[in-house]
Formats: structure tokens, C-alpha cells, sequence
């Protein structure tokens, strides 16, 4: 624990582009360690009770059937390859089945995503994206305790690389930077600071950028009750997935 703090802030001290982020972190380690588990029994019922399979979500949002790993079974496998071989160990894959589904249905041509690590949502967009020259916009906060620039991304195949602008810093700073190029999506994917206060922050900032008949889609929504809370306060119809033991939350813009 003490070595892993340690070079965090080593991290850190050599990038100062992320100082901010380091002040932040600061005061959410000291003052506010609650944010990350807010009401998180209560927003584990509410998903389990409302819960559905991809595919079935899917079919209910597109009245389609969609299937990357039909499409591009390949990339897939070279994917599995190069995670299994990373010398750094970072978050896994998500629902990949939906979020490729969702950019095919909308056609999208512009995507947004927060949070990349090996790059499996990143792949899954971009894969759809090429189809129509699209440009998809991550926000990346590096895992400074494992050194891990150089291996965020590495799963997604060089081919669709021309497609896919990467900003390195957290959210609070890159998507401004984002949305001074691009200012409206089709799809957004968030799978970034997964604090309560992080996607309260986050979440009707992106929303406002999505184009009306698009997605929102967040990762990890059983860990506490923002997503809950946001489209109760909001009035949003959603629909919950559950996917590897986890939930993730989705929000079509009329």
C-alpha cells in the first residue's frame, strides 16, 4: 500500500499537467472517502430488480441484433492476446456487445468516452466507427501507481488508430479540451472517476453533448447511487444491464 502511494505521487510530481487532478485527489482522500460507496446497497437493489442481459438490451434499444464478435472475431482474439501478455495489470473489458451496438444503430460519427486502460470500449467504437471515418474522443487518467502510459490503449488495432483522439489528463480537464473540437455525440461511453460526486459532476455535463436519438451508457452503476439518483432527478427512462456481476446503465436522448 505504502510503495503503491509512493510512486502515485512520484507519478504525479513528474507530470505537471495533473496537478489539479493531484489537489483533488488530495481532498477526496481526506475529506470525502464516502463519495465513492454513496447509497451503494440501495443502487445494488434498484439494478438487480430492474436488470437485464445484452442482448436483450439490444434488442429492445435497436430492434436489431448486433454482434462484434461476429464482425470481427480476429481483432478479438490479437486483443486477448495482447491483455494477456501486458506487463501491467488494468481494468477489464466492459459490455462490448452493446457499446458497438449502439455506435452501428446510430451510425454514429462522433463518440465520446471516459476511461480507456487496455482499450476494449475504445476498440469496440472504433471498430464501428471506421465503417463511416468517424472520430471517437477519450479521456484518460493514467494509472499512476503502475506506470502505465505506454500500455493504456494497447489492444486496439493500428489500423483504426487515425480514427481515435486520446486526451491524457482527467475529465475535469480533457473534455473541455474535447468539446472545444467537438461538441456533440451521438454515443458517450463513461467509465472514468466512478465517485458519486465524479459522475454527478460528469454526468449532465456529457449529457447536454449528446445529439437527440443518441446514448449515454455507464459503466459500474451498482457502486453507488449516482446514476440512480440522476435520471430520478432528471425524469429518464433507462435500462440496466448486468453484465459479469456488475451493472451498467443506459439512457436514450429523445
Amino acid at each position: 500500500m505504502l510503495t503503491s502511494v509512493i510512486r502515485t505521487f512520484f507519478g504525479y510530481s513528474v507530470r505537471p499537467q495533473l496537478y489539479p487532478e493531484l489537489a483533488r485527489k488530495v481532498y477526496k482522500n481526506i475529506f470525502d472517502r464516502k463519495s465513492a460507496t454513496k447509497g451503494k446497497k440501495e443502487s445494488k437493489i434498484w439494478c438487480a430488480n430492474r436488470a437485464i442481459d445484452q442482448q436483450t438490451a439490444i434488442l429492445k434499444l435497436t430492434g436489431a441484433e448486433y454482434s462484434i464478435y461476429k464482425d470481427f472475431p480476429k481483432e478479438l482474439e490479437e486483443a486477448k492476446r495482447i491483455e494477456k501478455n501486458c506487463p501491467v495489470k488494468m481494468g477489464g473489458g466492459g459490455a462490448l456487445e452493446l457499446i458497438y451496438a449502439l455506435c452501428e444503430y446510430t451510425q454514429a460519427e462522433n463518440v465520446l468516452e471516459t476511461g480507456v486502460a487496455y482499450g476494449w470500449s475504445s476498440m469496440a467504437i472504433l471498430l464501428s466507427l471506421q465503417k463511416r471515418e468517424g472520430i471517437l474522443y477519450s479521456s484518460d487518467m493514467p494509472y499512476l501507481d503502475r506506470n502505465n502510459d505506454r500500455f493504456v490503449g494497447c489492444i486496439v488495432p493500428d489500423p483504426v488508430r487515425k480514427y481515435w483522439k486520446l486526451f491524457r489528463q482527467a475529465d475535469k480537464e480533457s473534455l473541455p479540451k474535447i468539446f472545444k473540437q467537438q461538441n456533440s455525440f451521438k454515443v458517450a461511453h463513461y467509465d472514468s472517476d466512478k465517485s458519486y460526486k465524479g459522475r454527478m459532476w460528469a454526468y449532465p455535463l456529457i449529457w447536454r453533448k449528446i445529439q437527440k436519438n443518441g446514448f449515454f451508457i455507464s459503466d459500474d452503476i451498482g457502486d453507488n447511487s449516482a446514476f440512480k439518483d440522476w435520471v430520478a432527478q432528471n425524469k429518464l427512462d433507462s435500462i440496466v444491464i448486468e453484465f459479469e456481476g456488475k451493472y451498467v446503465g443506459v439512457v436514450k436522448k429523445q
